[in-house]
């Protein structure tokens, strides 16, 4: 095999190994680590003067599922609801302990059809699947008085609906002298700020802690891809703490970590729910598993560390948020930066290579922004990376238009020292260096764009500005596998293949430049190793049929400008591209038959 086809294989492998290997041998058990890592100490802290008094003893309340599983219908029921109703929100309020565990994301639906089911997000407890909120307070040691838990009733204005710009205010009274208020109001898509005000009329001060959690009762089925992270995580004394489901569901203890402001709760794919406190409080976050009645119950919850004092004729008032919703980049970043919520755009994975992934994808949304496609962003984000590349590329492809020439004389070395291999590869070395050639100069343009291949994979993997996102044709979802199959006849046998069979009409086309960018470099003169040269367009075939269309669509325009700019500067450099002549000499078979 001649040293450019050799190392144009090399260098496919080794940048695959070194990314692929980067993430499952230094970044996946580095992540690990942090997320088991022994937990923050809890230390008590002095009792503060004037509101605040210590938290000690207090803890977040939990909700057992109910003794059978109901379904979402007969649970809706149950309970007394206010209605939410926005632009990109629908469901309701569980009156009986103030949850938001009802709710649909209007803009997304579960499949390509504009018919199916919007995306259910929040199900009230005992449901297959349950995700729920609360927020409340606890007493600190020392408070007898009656609190709301979650099974209080609370009271809410006739016909009240909640959507933005018109919040909603649920009361309850403990007969006691003391008045709950909490104020719910939804902004910035799926952001709800819940303020909890106490009155106290009674004769004594009372000392109280708030908390916020969200629930998940059964564990989700995740996607299973390395490349992002499906769990419980947050944003914890300044950095991502993650944690996967059965790593949570293996402690025996919960996991509790101190920390001043922040974010925690769950992420699936493309969705998430986190309850953010005020970010100047101190807080104890937890990630919590048990297991009842068979089922497993994940919680993600916050107790602040400081009670909350009410004097006697006194108010006093604690905010919180809740995000539930789609991951949308515009969006956490807005809220983010107008919230000064800290770290909450990692809510995103963009992963270790974020350097790359963020701006690929910027530059992707940008582009979309003009075209009004992400299929056509795509096509036009490899002509911009081609031309970025372009003076490096235009020099390795002018080495290899040299080396391409010289082919006549490396054969005649071979021929010359058939049995000595190292005098061979001594002429060649010494021929290269009289020309001024390189043999790794092929590799240079695909070590440089295995990157950028990987990170678009991210990107459309994990957007879910590309989730759904159609081409032309046939294609409706760049994020999916092309939908068609060869060996069907891409649909004309009422027949659906295997998985691995599921070879679409753009990961053949994806196959034959690559085969056509291969056939620019001389044949390997020994007929097994250019019949192994051979197969590997058809090995990448098998194997980017089953990635997102929209990352095999980039492969294959990429494949084609290459093709393209090769060409041109093997004829600047006086050679002959013929391509047919190529594909004759490349297949064995061909050549015989020409022979004969």
């Amino acid at each position: 095999m001649n040293f450019e086809n050799k190392n144009f294989i090399l260098a496919i492998i080794l940048s695959m190994l070194i990314i692929f290997g980067w993430q499952y041998f230094y970044a996946a058990p580095l992540q690990k680590k942090l997320a088991t890592s022994t937990e923050t100490s809890q230390s008590q802290q002095p009792a503060a003067t004037g509101q605040t008094a210590p938290a000690t003893g207090a803890v977040v309340p939990g909700i057992s599922p109910e003794a059978a599983a109901v379904n979402r219908a007969d649970a809706l029921a149950k309970s007394p609801r206010l209605k939410i109703e926005t632009d990109f929100v629908s469901g309701s309020i569980n009156l009986k302990g103030a949850m938001i565990d009802d709710l649909h994301l209007l803009r997304y639906r579960e499949t390509i059809d504009p018919n199916s089911p919007t995306i259910t997000f929040l199900s009230p407890s005992g449901t297959p699947g349950a995700l729920f909120a609360e927020q409340g307070v606890v007493p600190a040691t020392g408070t007898t008085a009656k609190l709301p838990d979650p099974n209080t009733v609370w009271t809410a204005p006739a016909g009240a609906v909640l959507n933005e710009g018109n919040p909603v205010t649920l009361t309850w009274d403990n007969g006691e002298g003391l008045k709950f208020i909490r104020k719910i109001e939804v902004s910035d898509e799926y952001l709800f700020t819940v303020t909890q005000t106490v009155e106290n009329t009674s004769q004594a001060p009372v000392a109280l802690i708030p908390y916020a959690r969200i629930q998940r009762q059964d564990t989700p089925t995740v996607s299973g891809y390395w490349v992002f992270f499906e769990g419980m995580l947050g944003w914890i004394d300044g950095s991502l703490h993650e944690l996967h489901y059965k790593d949570v569901a293996g402690q025996t203890e919960p996991d509790r970590r101190d920390t001043t402001g922040g974010w925690i709760g769950f992420t699936d794919k493309y969705w998430a729910a986190t309850i953010i406190p005020e970010q100047a409080s101190n807080v104890t976050a937890s990630f919590i598993h048990t297991k009842l009645d068979g089922r497993d119950l994940y919680q993600t919850d916050y107790l602040a560390k400081d009670a909350i004092v009410v004097q006697p004729g006194a108010t006093a008032s604690t905010t919180d948020r809740l995000f539930a919703g789609a991951k949308v980049v515009r969006t956490i970043n807005a809220i983010e930066s107008l919230y000064q919520i800290k770290g909450f755009s990692y809510v995103i994975d963009w992963g270790w290579f974020y350097f790359l992934t963020k701006p690929f994808f910027y530059l992707l949304d940008w582009l979309k922004g003009i075209v009004g496609n992400f299929g056509i962003a795509i096509l036009l984000a490899t002509v911009l990376v081609k031309a970025a590349v372009f003076p490096l590329a235009n020099k390795s492809y002018a080495s290899m238009s040299k080396m391409k020439k010289l082919q006549p004389e490396m054969e005649r070395l071979k021929k010359e020292f058939p049995d000595d291999k190292m005098k061979q590869q001594q002429e060649m070395m010494a021929l290269y260096k009289r020309e001024k050639v390189s043999p790794l100069s092929g590799c240079l343009p695909v070590v440089v764009q295995i990157p950028i291949f990987f990170a678009l994979y991210k990107v459309i993997l994990t957007s879910i500005e590309l989730r759904h996102a159609p081409f032309f044709g046939w294609i409706h979802d760049l994020s999916a596998p092309d939908p068609t199959s060869l060996f069907n006849l891409f649909g004309l046998i009422p027949w659906t293949p295997p998985h691995m069979l599921m070879i679409g009409a753009w990961p053949i086309v994806m196959g034959i430049t690559m085969w056509v960018q291969m056939r620019l470099n001389p044949a390997p003169p020994d007929p097994v190793q250019a019949s192994l040269f051979n197969w590997m367009p058809v090995m990448f075939t098998f194997m980017l049929g089953t990635f997102p269309v929209g990352l095999v669509i980039y492969w294959a325009w990429s494949n084609t400008l290459s093709v393209l700019q090769q060409s041109l500067i093997m004829k600047k450099h006086g050679v002959d591209v013929n391509l047919l002549g190529n594909v004759r000499n490349s297949l064995p078979f061909l050549k015989k038959k020409v022979s004969s």
